[in-house]
């Protein structure tokens, strides 16, 4: 079930104007609703996706509060930002994740005042105390000191993904194990799955080169040797080749072109296997890129 915590974070006696002018908001109310639909249809995991400037602290409080004490397991995903009280509720996931192109925000709270000095000295109070409380909730993550972490309010601190991974706010970043599986393919040259540039402009010499020779070479492969078993065998691994598709319904090759084409087959299961699209590539090109693949895995 996924629970959105997006706009500012509101009291439950603000929710109506903002549902009234359709604005998004979040209040406790809203929260407990959606905790109490979960707990009715027995779910045990609750997705709390956070996209909110902050708001009111004692809101925020209610709701982390709520999210604390839900018996199943919850995973906050900061997909937008996470800033000011916003922040404090997404501690209230057993488990943080965080968009790589999202925003974790902590600072001081606010409030405005006015009146004399014993006014302004009341406030000061209040709100160091509110700070501390604010606190209770960073250490209970992050295990970062109170005096770290003040220090941190005190100058506004805004951080990346991998800034709040390395402090601890979150456990993780969001996509980032996609990333690794792409570049855990057993071939250490190659970028997040594309061929080094240097791979590329040098298979495109090569497939110049050969284009040029076969432009000035007009003998083609002879209609000869021709093997039928050969084709019936692979005939299903040849239909998704390009040599297949000439438009006959019952095309003949060559011995030589039915092992070209399953060869090209080969390569681009393996190319595909390793995540390099081969629509794009003629069959040539196919066997041209896993060639220079193998080679470059060698010489590795």
């Amino acid at each position: 079930m996924n629970i959105n915590i997006r706009g500012p974070i509101i009291s439950d006696s603000e929710q109506q104007i903002y549902d009234y002018f359709n604005i998004p908001a979040t209040s406790p109310g809203n929260i407990n609703k959606q905790l109490d639909s979960a707990k009715k249809t027995k779910s045990t995991k609750v997705n709390v996706l956070i996209n909110s400037g902050g708001g009111s602290v004692f809101s925020a409080s209610e709701i982390y509060t709520a999210l604390k004490s839900f018996s199943g397991e919850v995973t906050v995903q900061i997909v937008g930002l996470a800033a000011s009280a916003a922040s404090v509720i997404a501690m209230a996931g057993s488990r943080v994740e965080m968009s790589p192109t999202a925003q974790l925000m902590i600072h001081n709270a606010s409030v405005s005042a006015q009146g004399d000095y014993r006014t302004m000295n009341h406030r000061s109070e209040f709100l160091q105390n509110i700070n501390k409380s604010i606190v209770n909730a960073y250490t209970a993550k992050t295990g970062l000191s109170e005096t770290k972490l003040k220090d941190m309010m005190d100058k506004e601190t805004w951080m990346n993904a991998q800034k709040a991974k390395e402090l601890g706010f979150i456990d993780t970043i969001m996509f980032e194990q996609e990333v690794a599986a792409v570049a855990s393919f057993d071939i250490p040259l190659l970028t997040n799955g594309a061929l080094p540039q240097a791979v590329i402009d040098k298979m495109r010499q090569e497939l110049a080169q050969k284009s040029n020779q076969v432009g000035t070479n007009s003998s083609a492969i002879p209609p000869q040797n021709r093997d039928l078993q050969l084709l019936k065998a692979h005939e299903k691994q040849l239909e998704s080749t390009a040599i297949f598709k000439r438009g006959n319904s019952s095309p003949s090759f060559t011995k030589e072109e039915g092992e070209y084409a399953i060869n090209v087959v080969k390569a681009m299961k393996n190319l595909n296997a390793r995540g390099i699209d081969t629509n794009n590539l003629s069959t040539d090109e196919v066997l041209e890129v896993q060639g220079l693949i193998e080679a470059f895995v060698t010489q590795s």
